[in-house]
């Protein structure tokens, strides 16, 4: 079946035998275990043949995060209205093509059931093309119900706290709206089209072994007997082929990236996605250090145990503060790379520190810190009210 989601489509449609017992909590926590185990066993395979030293726990937990974040997002995109239009005319083509064939061949007489096959596989298009409308309604209904009630939640808070900025009152809006609706997709679970599309995309599996054993077992008579019919199958069938192996090569690529250049994954994200984080006078408004190594000789007074690294120095504070890193911990969690001399860094409010280039992008799409997720938007709301 000529299908833009079927990685999609096989991981939803697991809910079809597990919802039968367990809570939804239970079957989350499940998922993102299994999701954690998977990364894990990655980034090692992938350790072991380059040679590379064993990935630290925060660097760890930055990547799952990271792999949470682009979950979330699979589905918006894959129902977003460019994608859902593309897929549609995609499979209406097929719809045509079929059956411009099937009037054309007419006279032709196949000794296998092709003529079957290719209205089965044209009426999987069909079914297709309409679970697709149908869920991408429903999913534009619930992120409007989800906007307005996160709407009307903020209007109440600005009304009771006047001391909130409206940057900041946007951008929390904006976060609301946007984990409201996941949740809301979360609870509700699996729609009724895309238990169908699950079961649609499963038996175009089944239909595809058939059609690729009738035209297998054939030959080259069919080729004679029924040259349109025949060479349309083979068509169907190579297409396929060709976008199954596409998604399995597009994910193992997302996953190398995911866990050994993650900076990449974040700069695609910031290029092609909407602001649904924090804003930049949000993200200006965090401390921002700047790195300073430590000579060999050097002595220090601290409590660091271990080897030091260097020291971070607060800019353009008249009281700068100083902290003091172990040689471990001078490492970013994103790109995995030592801080060098003289770089900036930007310390979070739960006390975590990055490179300012790859935590902005970052906190740009998510406005929680990718380490222990905490949202730097309360702490900037906190502050303004304090004033």
């Amino acid at each position: 079946m000529a299908t833009t989601r079927s990685s999609e489509d096989i991981v939803d449609s697991t809910p079809l035998l597990a919802n039968s017992g367990g809570s939804t909590d239970d079957l989350t926590s499940g998922r993102r275990f299994a999701r954690r185990q998977r990364l894990r066993q990655a980034v090692r395979f992938l350790q072991q043949a380059s040679g590379r030293r064993m990935m630290r726990e925060p660097s760890m937990l930055v990547r799952e995060a990271a792999a949470e974040q682009l979950e979330e997002r699979q589905g918006d995109w894959a129902y977003s209205k460019p994608v859902v239009v593309l897929d549609i005319v995609w499979n209406l083509a097929f719809v045509i093509v079929a059956g411009t064939v099937l009037v054309l061949s007419v006279s032709e007489a196949p000794g296998m059931p092709l003529r079957l096959w290719i209205v089965g596989y044209a009426l999987q298009c069909f079914l297709h093309m309409v679970c697709v409308c149908v869920e991408y309604r429903r999913r534009r209904r619930h992120q409007r119900a989800a906007s307005l009630n996160s709407v009307s939640a903020q209007d109440r808070v600005g009304d009771s706290s006047g001391n909130l900025s409206v940057s900041s009152r946007e951008g929390s809006a904006s976060g609301s709206a946007q984990y409201v609706s996941l949740g809301q997709f979360d609870e509700e679970g699996t729609s009724v089209a895309k238990h169908l599309e699950s079961a649609n995309t499963m038996f175009s599996f089944v239909w595809w072994i058939i059609g690729f054993y009738w035209v297998s077992a054939g030959g080259q008579a069919l080729a004679q007997e029924s040259p349109q019919l025949y060479w349309l199958c083979i068509i169907f069938l190579g297409f396929d082929v060709f976008f199954v192996v596409f998604c399995v090569a597009l994910a193992c690529i997302i996953g190398i990236a995911v866990c050994c250049c993650l900076p990449c994954i974040i700069a695609l994200l910031y290029a092609v996605a909407d602001q649904e984080g924090a804003s930049k006078e949000d993200i200006e408004q965090l401390s921002k250090f700047k790195f300073r190594r430590i000579e060999s000789n050097e002595k220090l007074n601290g409590t660091i145990q271990g080897p030091v690294g260097g020291i971070m120095t607060e800019c353009q504070a008249d009281s700068p503060i100083e902290h003091v890193l172990a040689e471990e911990d001078a490492e970013c969690c994103i790109c995995l790379s030592s801080y060098d001399n003289g770089v900036e860094l930007r310390e979070l409010p739960c006390g975590h520190h990055f490179h300012c280039a790859c935590v902005d992008k970052w906190l740009y799409i998510n406005a929680t810190c990718p380490l222990c997720k905490y949202n730097i938007l309360k702490s900037s709301n906190l502050s303004q009210e304090e004033v």
